[in-house]
């Protein structure tokens, strides 16, 4: 009994893995216990068991990914059929797991190939194969069918401050920096077990191979081909050099965010402005609130610092049913520049074209003084940005433009791609992101090398009130500054409100116990640092994925080579 017992718990102990990535993530946000979570998988992976490894990376990635998502029920009560809901929460789950699931069947046969051959193919696994896979994998699911760009390895150390060398290569590369660390780890313990593995296992037959490795046929039928003649001062580079690497990848990345903090320091150059979370319902519901009289109050809490714009949430616009192009749209930013003093205003709503197309755009209002109005009532100067990253099943149902009918199911309306452009307001040229484009890298890099100085996130996360939805969501938004190199401005509906910068990472706004105020009214003001002259972009905007993707495609095809070679080799 006592031995069936242990048996269980040994099976529960490989899930232990997955539940400690999900812990480094919020609600708990313990983002530093991913620099281990993994290495117990990739311990398992280094036996070589390509199918055994990927079934438990697989379990350990459902589990992750389903207690991750826990926020999806949260649309049911907006309305959304719970029976689609909970499918669609299981279906991106699984989805998502099988990227864990290809990491340890890859991984596997990495190792498998490595440890039949010299030390150095060890360090290459290490080093390189195990890093660049998890990267290149992380790539494809942000980019595959649209891509689902959330909560990528990195994501946790980047908010804990120790994102720097995502100015490099992107959350993916910090990506890779965890994995490394996991790797090192995993190392150790291999070679801390391997006398009682050795203990374990019947050995038979040893040969020695001319390669100058021992070949050991072990009793439960296994291969074990290590180096075992390698030298122990040698096996400790497995330990050593890792780190040094990492260390190196630090200074750099420290270096360049180092001379754009003194770049935008020396210009000294910085835009006022005021955020305002006005925490309106889901547009499936209404309340008894009048809206105005809500953000007249919010107003009065930052008129006193005198902004010169006012950023609202997406969507705020559309909760009065003001479309863009409207009078009625104009009239409630010019009573927001009145109450505040500002001399714009920027939030998110809705319009249409003449062709009845629907977008979910941003507009920035500036009063003109110059058009005709009646008196007290000015007109005002609109610059629109179209969202062009759309949420499918959410703003649109793939294929409803070709089938007209599929358009009723999409919960806003089908909406329609706009192109990427910026906003200027003055002198400074603004890069607008809606919603979950904030999570697309390569979008936000595409802005800065049109020359944005700094960029703005609006999103309306009333969809999953009341849930850890937001939080995550701003999760991402810091490694889009680190990215970027520019400062943001970000503004929440229900959702997590403030500035980022790359260089002092994000200042939220807070409530009483310290945490980000995601569930009140609330209002803050900020000096925005913004660099106004062309001091060259971040590495990661200058080259962005293709190094990481091009080693993936490398890897993946050396690995497909290996393969033919292999079998063509055993059928001969």
């Amino acid at each position: 009994m006592l031995t069936r017992f242990i048996e269980q718990a040994k099976k529960a102990f490989w899930m232990l893995p997955g539940f400690l990535l999900w812990t480094g993530f919020p609600p708990l946000g313990e983002g530093m216990n991913v620099y281990f979570a993994l290495a117990p998988l990739m311990w398992k992976s280094r036996k070589g068991d390509t199918r055994s490894s990927a079934a438990v990376w697989f379990a350990n990635g459902f589990l992750f990914w389903t207690a991750t998502l826990a926020w999806m029920p949260a649309i049911i009560k907006n309305n959304g059929p719970w029976p689609l809901v909970v499918l669609g929460w299981g279906a991106l789950s699984a989805y998502c797991a099988l990227y864990f699931g290809a990491y340890g069947w890859l991984s596997a046969c990495v190792w498998k190939f490595a440890k039949r051959r010299g030390y150095g193919w060890r360090l290459f696994a290490l080093l390189f194969a195990e890093p660049v896979l998890w990267a290149g994998l992380e790539i494809v699911r942000s980019r595959l069918m649209g891509g689902f760009s959330w909560n990528q390895l990195g994501v946790a150390p980047v908010n804990m401050g120790f994102g720097a060398p995502a100015v490099l290569g992107g959350v993916y590369l910090v990506s890779a920096a965890v994995v490394l660390v996991n790797g090192t780890l995993a190392s150790i313990a291999e070679r801390m077990a391997a006398p009682f593995e050795a203990a374990r296992l019947r050995l038979p037959r040893v040969v020695k191979l001319p390669s100058g490795t021992v070949h050991v046929e072990n009793g439960d039928g296994s291969d074990d081909e290590t180096p075992r003649e390698t030298p122990r001062w040698l096996r400790s580079v497995e330990t050593i050099v890792p780190f040094v690497v990492i260390w190196a990848m630090y200074a750099a990345a420290d270096g360049c965010i180092s001379r754009r903090r003194m770049d935008v320091a020396e210009d000294g150059r910085s835009l006022p402005v005021a955020l305002v979370q006005r925490n309106f319902p889901c547009v499936f519901k209404q309340n008894g609130e009048r809206m105005m009289d809500v953000y007249e109050q919010l107003a009065a809490n930052v008129a006193r610092f005198n902004p010169k714009l006012v950023v609202l949430s997406e969507s705020a616009f559309a909760e009065a049913g003001a479309m863009f192009g409207g009078r009625a749209a104009e009239q409630i930013a010019d009573c927001i520049c009145r109450w505040t003093g500002a001399s714009g205003v920027l939030g998110g709503g809705a319009r249409e074209d003449g062709e009845g197309r629907l977008y979910n755009s941003a507009a920035l209002f500036v009063p003109d003084d110059t058009a005709d109005a009646a008196p007290g009532a000015r007109r005002m100067s609109v610059q629109i940005y179209d969202k062009t990253h759309l949420v499918p099943f959410g703003e649109f149902i793939p294929g409803d433009k070709t089938f007209p009918a599929l358009q009723k199911l999409a919960p806003v309306g089908s909406c329609t791609p706009g192109e990427l452009k910026l906003v200027e307001f003055d002198g400074v040229k603004l890069g607008i992101a809606i919603c979950f484009e904030d999570t697309d890298s390569a979008q936000m890099r595409e802005l800065a090398r049109m020359g944005a100085h700094a960029l703005v996130f609006i999103t309306n996360d009333s969809w999953f009130s009341q849930s850890n939805e937001a939080v995550q969501h701003a999760w991402q938004s810091v490694a889009r500054s680190i990215e970027t190199g520019l400062a943001v401005v970000r503004v929440g509906n229900s959702g997590v409100t403030g500035t980022i910068t790359p260089w002092s990472g994000p200042a939220w706004l807070v409530g009483e116990n310290g945490r980000p105020l995601v569930d009140d009214k609330a209002a803050m003001f900020d000096n925005l640092p913004y660099f106004s002259r062309s001091c060259g972009i971040t590495p990661y905007v200058a080259v962005g994925d293709a190094p990481i993707f091009v080693s993936f495609l490398l890897l993946i095809g050396a690995m497909v080579m290996v393969k033919y070679t292999h079998h063509h080799e055993y059928r001969r």
